[in-house]
């Protein structure tokens, strides 16, 4: 399934960067993209990757670290301590990059 959606932005994003359609079609491409990502269900299903990602890094980190010990640097023990607070709390606030979990 990845390799198909990147397959599916790569192939978007060649047509729109090499296209001689000019500015109109560039601006329509554009209208209908930001349409499909402020479809509810579009933002729900990639706020819900979000989180399953955020879950299995924590895990991921927890396995790691009983197998390296102190060799984790603090900084990455400190932003997973972060990331499982925030999946262990409410789920709403903001990260790191502007996007909200809600």
């Amino acid at each position: 399934m990845r390799y198909k959606v990147t397959f599916a932005v790569g192939l978007a994003l060649g047509y729109v960067l090499g296209t001689r359609a000019g500015r109109e079609r560039y601006e329509q491409l554009k209208k209908s993209a930001r349409g499909f990502a402020q479809n509810p269900a579009v933002r729900n299903a990639a706020e819900s990757a979000g989180q399953s990602g955020r879950e299995f890094a924590g895990k991921a980190f927890a396995a790691v670290s009983e197998k390296v010990g102190d060799a984790v640097p603090d900084s990455l023990s400190g932003r997973v301590r972060g990331l499982r607070a925030r999946v262990g709390g409410n789920g709403a606030g903001e990260d790191d990059w502007g996007t909200s979990n809600t």
